[in-house]
C-alpha cells in the first residue's frame, strides 16, 4: 500500500487538532455566555466547571463516531483510497468553513458543517465513480448518499429557530413578571421552587443528551424514560428542597444554578459534537487499519459501517485539546461577543446597521403593542411595566443579570433534552442562541433605540448558518473533485493552500487583530488618556487625507483619490462608532468625574464632525474626477495651495500641543485660524467673481466651494478640541 495513505492520515491527524481547536472556538459560546453575561462566578470558576464537564463528556462520547464512517454514504461502495480523499475533502473544508466564522465572530453550527461538508465529498467522489462506469448513471446517486439526514438537517435550522426564539420569549417574560429586575425579596420566597425547577431540567439535560451514549439501556434510565413526568416531578422537589436548605446559609442559589447548567451544556457539548470535530480523523484511521491488513488500496470499505469503539487514547488526547483552547483561545471570546452584545440590557452595545427587514419588523411590533395595549386594562399594564423597569442591583455591570441567565440555561436545557428523547433534529448553538434573543426580547433588552439593529444582527447569525450548509458544501465538493481528479500533485497543492491559510489565520498578528487587542487593552486603561492619544492620531491622519485628497485633485489623480476616499471613509466610521457607543464609558466615567465625562462627551463630537468634514471633501473630489469632470483653474490650484498650507500649520501646532499638554500657544492657533477664515472668505469672493464673469465651469465652482466650506468647518472643530483639551487639563489642576 503506497505511503501517501500514511501521509494522508497525519495530515488528518494533524487537522483533528486544528478542528478542535476551532470548533471549540465555535461552540464555547454556547456553554458560557450565561455565565459570562451574567457574571455569576469569575472566568477562572466558569472555565473550570466548563472544563470538568467536558472531561466527562469526551469519555462518554464513543458511541457517535458512526456518524463520520457512514451517517452520510454507504461505505461499502467506496473503495479505500475514495473514502481516504473524501475524508480529506471534508476536513479541509469544515476547517476552512468553521475558522472563517470565528475570525467574523459568528457563531454557527459545527453539526451542519460536517454534516454537509461529508455530503459535498461525497457527492464529488460519487461523481468521479459515476463517470468512470459506462453502467452507472447520475440516478445511480441515491444508492451512494444519504440524504436524508441532511435533509433533517435543514429541517433542524427552522424547528431551532422558531420553537427557540418562542420558548425563550415566553420564559422569560413570565419569569421576569414574577421576580422583576429587584428580584431578591421573591427570590427569598419562591427562589428554591424556581430554581429547583431549572435545575431539574438541567439534570434531565445532562442525562438524556450529555450522558445518553454511556446511559442508553440502563434499567434506570428506561424507567424514568416510561415514567417521565413523575420522575420529574420527583427530581423538582428533591432539588427545591436542597436549595430550600442551601439557601439558609445565605448562598445565592441562582449561582449554582448557572453553573450547573454550564456544566450540563460542556458535557453534552464534548460528549456529542466532539465527532464533530475529530469522527472523520477517526474514521480514516479506521479504515487505514482496515486497508493495512490487505495491503489493498482499492477494497471497498464496508466494515466501516460496522460498530468500531473509538480509541480511548485518541479521545483523551481530544479531551486535553479542547480543554486547551477553552483557556486560551482568544477567538471564543469574540464569537461570545456577538451573542452578548446582541443580548446586552444595555442600548448602546450594537452596532449593526439596520436593514428594511429590521425596520419593517420593529414598526409591525409598534403597531400590535398598540392594539394589545387598548384592550389591556392601564392598571394592569402599570402593573407590568413596574415589573420591567430595569434595575442593576447586582451592580456587576453584566450584559445581563442572574435571573436571565438562568432562563436562557434552563430553557435550552429543556428544549434540547425533549428533541433528543424524541429524536428530533436539533442544533445545540441554534437553540443556545435563539433562546438568548427571545429571553433579550421579552427583558425588554430590544428597546425603541436598539431594536432595529438588534434584529439585523441575529437575521445576519441566522442567514450565516444557512451559508454554513451551502457554504460547506460547495467547498468540499470542489475540493473533493480537485483531489480525486488531480491525483498527488492536487493533494500537495491543496494541503499547502490549507496550511497557509491556517497558519495565516490562527498565527500571523493581522491588523484586525491589533485593533482588537488595542482596544481590549483600551478598555483597561484610562479612557481618558486613550482618548487623547486617538485625538492626535485622528488629527495627524487627517491632515495627510486632507493634504493627498487636493493635490490629487489639482493632478486630477484617480486612483489615489479612490484610496483617500477609503481612508476618509475608514476614519469617520471608527469616529462613529465611538460616538455611537458612547453611554457605557460615559456610565464608568461619571462615577469618577461628571468634568472628564463631559469633556469626553464633548470630544467625541468633535472628533466626529472632523472626519464628517474631511469625508465631505474626499468624496465629492472623486466623484469630480471620476466623472472626468475638468480640473481646477490657475486661480483656484493656488488659492487652494495656501489653504492648504495654512491648514498643515494649524494642525501641526494642535498636534503639539496635544502632545505635550501645554498649551501656552493656543492664542497663536486663533489667530492662524483667524487668519485661514479671511484667506478662505476671499477665495469665495474671488471664485463668485469668476462665476460671474464666466471664467470657471459650473461643477468645477461647486466643488471648489464644497472644499472651502468644509475646510472652515474642520478647522472650526479642531480647535474647538483643542480647547476642551485644555479645559479638561486646568480642571484636573484644580482638583488635585
Amino acid at each position: 500500500m503506497s505511503e501517501i495513505y500514511t501521509v494522508i492520515v497525519v495530515i488528518l491527524g494533524i487537522l483533528a487538532v486544528s478542528g478542535l481547536f476551532v470548533g471549540v472556538t465555535n461552540d464555547a459560546v454556547n456553554f458560557l455566555n450565561s455565565a459570562i453575561g451574567s457574571r455569576a462566578a469569575s472566568m477562572k470558576t466558569i472555565l473550570s466547571v466548563a472544563s470538568v464537564g467536558i472531561i466527562i463528556g469526551v469519555l462518554t462520547s464513543s458511541g457517535m463516531m458512526e456518524v463520520a464512517r457512514s451517517g452520510m454514504f454507504n461505505p461499502g461502495l467506496f473503495t479505500f483510497h475514495e473514502v481516504m480523499i473524501l475524508y480529506l475533502g471534508v476536513m479541509f473544508a469544515n476547517i476552512i468553513l468553521l475558522d472563517l466564522y470565528n475570525s467574523l465572530g459568528l457563531p454557527t453550527s459545527t453539526t451542519v458543517s460536517l454534516i454537509f461538508c461529508l455530503l459535498g465529498s461525497a457527492i464529488a467522489v460519487s461523481i468521479f465513480k459515476i463517470s468512470g462506469n459506462p453502467d452507472l448513471s447520475i440516478s445511480s446517486l441515491g444508492s451512494f448518499i444519504n440524504t436524508s439526514r441532511a435533509l433533517g438537517i435543514v429541517s433542524a435550522i427552522l424547528l431551532s429557530v422558531v420553537i427557540a426564539f418562542t420558548c425563550g420569549t415566553i420564559v422569560m417574560y413570565i419569569s421576569r413578571t414574577i421576580f422583576s429586575f429587584r428580584y431578591a425579596p421573591m427570590l427569598r420566597r419562591i427562589g428554591a421552587f424556581w430554581c429547583g425547577a431549572s435545575l431539574t431540567a438541567i439534570v434531565y439535560f445532562a442525562l438524556f443528551k450529555g450522558l445518553k451514549n454511556l446511559l442508553a439501556g440502563h434499567p434506570t434510565i428506561l424507567w424514568i424514560s416510561d415514567h417521565l413526568l413523575f420522575s420529574l416531578f420527583v427530581c423538582w422537589i428533591a432539588c427545591s428542597l436542597l436549595l430550600w436548605f442551601i439557601q439558609l446559609f445565605k448562598v445565592n442559589i441562582l449561582r449554582i444554578t448557572i453553573l450547573s447548567g454550564t456544566f450540563a451544556l460542556a458535557l453534552a457539548f464534548a460528549g456529542n459534537d466532539l465527532v464533530n470535530f475529530i469522527g472523520v480523523p477517526v474514521a480514516s484511521f479506521d479504515a487505514y487499519r482496515i486497508a493495512q491488513a490487505t495491503g489493498d488500496s482499492s477494497m471497498l470499505m464496508g466494515a466501516l459501517a460496522e460498530n468500531i469503539p473509538a480509541n480511548m487514547t485518541f479521545l483523551l488526547i481530544a479531551g486535553g485539546i479542547m480543554l486547551l483552547t477553552l483557556w486560551t483561545s482568544k477567538k471564543a471570546m469574540h464569537v461570545s461577543e456577538t451573542e452578548l452584545k446582541l443580548a446586552s440590557q444595555d442600548e448602546g452595545s450594537t452596532q449593526a446597521n439596520s436593514s428594511v427587514f429590521s425596520r419593517t419588523i420593529v414598526r409591525v411590533a409598534m403597531l400590535s403593542k398598540g392594539v394589545i395595549d387598548r384592550v389591556i386594562p392601564a392598571s394592569l399594564q402599570a402593573r407590568i411595566e413596574r415589573r420591567f423597569e430595569f434595575e442593576d442591583i447586582e451592580h456587576s455591570g453584566a450584559p445581563f443579570d442572574m435571573i436571565r441567565a438562568t432562563v436562557n440555561l434552563t430553557t435550552s436545557a429543556m428544549l434540547i433534552a425533549m428533541a433528543t428523547s424524541l429524536k428530533l433534529p436539533l442544533s445545540t448553538t441554534y437553540v443556545c442562541f435563539m433562546v438568548a434573543m427571545g429571553s433579550s426580547l421579552a427583558d425588554r433588552a430590544w428597546g425603541r433605540e436598539s431594536a432595529v439593529y438588534r434584529i439585523a444582527g441575529v437575521m445576519t447569525v441566522i442567514m450565516g448558518w444557512f451559508v454554513t450548509a451551502l457554504g460547506g458544501f460547495l467547498i468540499a465538493f470542489v475540493v473533493g473533485l480537485i483531489l480525486i481528479y488531480g491525483g498527488t500533485i492536487a493533494f500537495v497543492i491543496v494541503t499547502v493552500l490549507c496550511g497557509w491559510m491556517l497558519y495565516h489565520s490562527n498565527f500571523k498578528k493581522k491588523p484586525a487583530e491589533e485593533v482588537t487587542e488595542a482596544a481590549e487593552a483600551e478598555e483597561q486603561q484610562d479612557a481618558i488618556r486613550s482618548l487623547r492619544d486617538e485625538v492626535e492620531h485622528t488629527m495627524l491622519r487627517a491632515t495627510k487625507i486632507y493634504d493627498r485628497t487636493l493635490i490629487a485633485t489639482m493632478k486630477e489623480n484617480r486612483s489615489e483619490l479612490q484610496a483617500m476616499v477609503k481612508e476618509a471613509n475608514n476614519l469617520f466610521y471608527h469616529s462613529r462608532d465611538r460616538k455611537y457607543t458612547l453611554m457605557p464609558t460615559l456610565k464608568k466615567l461619571q462615577h469618577v468625574d461628571i468634568y472628564a465625562a463631559h469633556y469626553y462627551v464633548q470630544v467625541v463630537d468633535y472628533l466626529n464632525e472632523v472626519t464628517k468634514a474631511l469625508l465631505h471633501i474626499a468624496r465629492p473630489a472623486f466623484d469630480h474626477i471620476d466623472n472626468c469632470h475638468e480640473g481646477f483653474s490657475q486661480e483656484e490650484t493656488r488659492d487652494l495651495m495656501a489653504i492648504n498650507d495654512d491648514v498643515e500649520e494649524i494642525n501641526r501646532s494642535i498636534n503639539t500641543m496635544l502632545r505635550s499638554g501645554d498649551f501656552t500657544e493656543l492664542e497663536s492657533v486663533l489667530e492662524m485660524r483667524d487668519d485661514l477664515f479671511g484667506r478662505i472668505s476671499e477665495a469665495m469672493l474671488a471664485e463668485l467673481s469668476r462665476i460671474d464673469a464666466q471664467k470657471t465651469n459650473t461643477r468645477a465652482s461647486m466643488l471648489y466651494l464644497t472644499i472651502l466650506s468644509e475646510t472652515k468647518n474642520m478647522v472650526l472643530q479642531s480647535r474647538n478640541l483643542l480647547k476642551s483639551q485644555e479645559y479638561f487639563l486646568k480642571h484636573r489642576e484644580e482638583t488635585k
